[in-house]
């Protein structure tokens, strides 16, 4: 799996404005300048968490963002998906839509296993558990092994 930059700056963006505010508002340029998400993608991503219903904005002087909902109603995997789609799609394909050839039928159980795993952790993680820096036991623990963090 690979992580966009949409989606790091979508999760870095979703911090901040946890950690700068009680609610109020939170400026495009505040969130930019924090976490240095260039002003025009930092828009993008916004607007695709806003039709996700994830976070709202605010016009006037005092405007900005802030969620939609609280920070531990929403998971890694809502953000990824509302700024890149599917956890796990094949050529554009949701692995349950792919069809292969017998001999390769075992693939697209390959693809669902994978997205079955990324869900483990993805759906696992909230925001307020990033905010908080810590993670939930289960995804924890496989940060523990010494191999996750070796490079295959």
């Amino acid at each position: 799996m690979r992580v966009s930059a949409k989606a790091d700056y979508a999760l870095r963006a979703l911090i901040e404005i946890a950690t700068v505010t009680d609610g109020a508002p939170v400026s495009a340029e505040q969130l930019g300048r924090a976490q240095t998400i260039p002003r025009g993608f930092l828009q993008a991503i916004l607007a695709d968490l806003r039709r996700a219903e994830i976070v709202v904005s605010q016009r006037g002087q005092s405007g900005g963002w802030r969620f939609a909902r609280p920070p531990e109603k929403i998971s890694v995997a809502d953000v990824i998906r509302a700024v890149d789609g599917p956890l796990v799609s094949v050529y554009g394909l949701r692995p349950e839509a792919v069809d292969y050839g017998d001999s390769a039928k075992v693939l697209q159980h390959v693809w669902i296993a994978a997205r079955r795993s990324l869900r483990s952790v993805f759906e696992e993680v909230s925001i307020q558990h990033l905010v908080e820096g810590r993670l939930p036991d289960a995804v924890a623990e496989l940060t523990a092994d010494e191999d996750a963090w070796e490079p295959h």
